[in-house]
């Protein structure tokens, strides 16, 4: 009962709290950071959630899509932004995930959600972490 009620209950409520208490924070963020990104606040990606149902997983952006004379991105390291550093830093790039657990597909507490790339080199006992949803924060 505490998994299939409570603690989604509890998720949302959390979430929601959160959210509405610190929105003028967030929104100032994304300001930030679409600023420094040239428009785009969110960075969003597939990932696999619950029984290996795919979600897209919702970040702030820390990093600018800075390319080579090739095209190719340049290096994590060199694409990220200063505010990206603080924000990656004091974790606040995941906050926009609460409204994956507003939305049912993530709980606050739960395995992080890996690549889809992954999936393929599960074996049995790693697929298990889909038997839950996937969390902000991992367990340990």
């Amino acid at each position: 009962m505490y998994r299939s009620f409570f603690k989604p209950a509890l998720d949302f409520l959390a979430a929601f709290l959160v959210l509405l208490i610190f929105s003028p924070l967030w929104l100032a963020l994304g300001l930030v950071l679409a600023v420094a990104n040239g428009g785009q606040a969110f960075f969003v990606q597939t990932r696999p959630g619950k029984g290996e149902r795919l979600f897209r997983l919702i970040k702030f952006k820390t990093m600018n899509d800075a390319c080579d004379d090739k095209g190719r991105l340049l290096p994590d390291a060199q694409r990220l932004t200063a505010v990206g550093r603080f924000i990656r830093a004091t974790s606040l790039d995941e906050v926009p995930q609460l409204l994956n657990v507003l939305k049912g597909e993530m709980s606050i507490v739960g395995p992080r959600p890996l690549l889809v790339r992954y999936l393929a080199r599960y074996d049995e006992e790693q697929r298990r972490r889909h038997d839950v949803k996937p969390g902000i924060t991992g367990w340990a």
